[in-house]
């Protein structure tokens, strides 16, 4: 997984946008305007913040040394995963998607049906 491959990716799932509202060097995915993945821009080693179930999230990082607490996050219900190779692309996307459905399940009833309506 690569930047490019992480945004095409993201940009693929229904409702998703993509956004720079921290200023150039964070890139944000939103569904339905509700933020489930940032990525740092200017970061030496590629990594993301995803949202995660709390108890899933204590697993990862029991698992994966390269899963840490959400970096300016809530440590709780996000995890910051540096993509170094150690960790499978596809266990990475899987995580990715875990964040989108866990946030568009938080959304309002009726925005719920808007994203419906996308797929």
């Amino acid at each position: 997984m690569n930047l490019e491959t992480l945004r095409e990716y993201c940009l693929k799932l229904p409702g998703v946008t993509e956004e720079l509202p921290f200023g150039p060097d964070t890139l944000v995915f939103k569904v339905m305007g509700k933020v489930f993945l940032l990525t740092p821009l200017d970061s030496l080693q590629h990594q993301f913040n995803a949202k995660c179930d709390p108890e899933k999230a204590e697993e990862l990082r029991e698992k994966y040394p390269d899963v840490k607490p959400g970096y300016h996050m809530n440590k709780k219900h996000w995890n910051t995963v540096y993509v170094t190779g150690s960790i499978p692309s596809d266990e990475l996307f899987s995580w990715v998607k875990d964040s989108y459905d866990l946030v568009a399940a938080s959304l309002p009833k009726k925005t719920k049906e808007e994203l419906k309506n996308m797929e």
